[in-house]
């Protein structure tokens, strides 16, 4: 059975213009490519005419790449929403705090989520995680996804791939499941 028989929502995660500032969220971005790889995504599930739900992080520091009232805070050019398309606005790591997310996709019976976008280890891993809890069937988007380097609490600098793939090993098979792109677009 292929996937689109499921009548899967793609989740977009804070895919904003904010994260194209790589120094100002740690440097050493891996995955550069997410957000293109998150438009051709989107293209497809348009072209199936599939359910579409854009997340927007909402910071209540005016100082922010991601405050409304900063240019980060608009959404990346190679995911703009459509006019039908529904946007989520939120002000805390998940999807599912503080929004309708979760009556949204009650109310129209989906049961599978696809979830793409920024960044790995802090927002997609919580909305991952709220997903898998609430019990929506969860797919996470391996190439769909980019994070940064991170001090640890030690000092210590840890790459952005290790967080990236240490961030995924731990969502998988508990929370989600785990694909890329390609394996995606196979399925669907």
């Amino acid at each position: 059975m292929k996937l689109r028989e499921q009548n899967p929502a793609l989740i977009l995660v804070d895919i904003q213009k904010g994260f194209l500032d790589e120094d100002y969220w740690g440097g050493g971005r891996n995955n550069k490519n997410a957000e293109i790889i998150c438009g051709t995504i989107l293209r497809k599930w348009r072209e199936l005419k599939l359910p579409i739900i854009h997340v927007r992080h909402s910071s209540t520091n005016p100082n922010s790449k991601l405050h409304e009232q900063n240019a980060g805070f608009d959404f990346n050019e190679n995911v703009l929403p459509e006019e039908n398309e529904p946007i989520i606005t939120k002000n805390v790591n998940s999807a599912f705090i503080g929004t309708d997310l979760k009556e949204k996709l009650d109310r129209l019976g989906i049961t599978t989520l696809i979830i793409i976008g920024l960044t790995t280890n802090h927002c997609v891993s919580t909305t991952a995680r709220m997903s898998g809890n609430y019990g929506y069937e969860t797919y996470l988007i391996s190439d769909a996804t980019a994070t940064f380097n991170r001090i640890g609490v030690n000092g210590e600098k840890y790459d952005s791939e290790i967080i990236h793939f240490t961030t995924l090993a731990n969502l998988n098979k508990e929370f989600a499941i785990i694909w890329d792109s390609k394996e995606l677009m196979m399925r669907i």
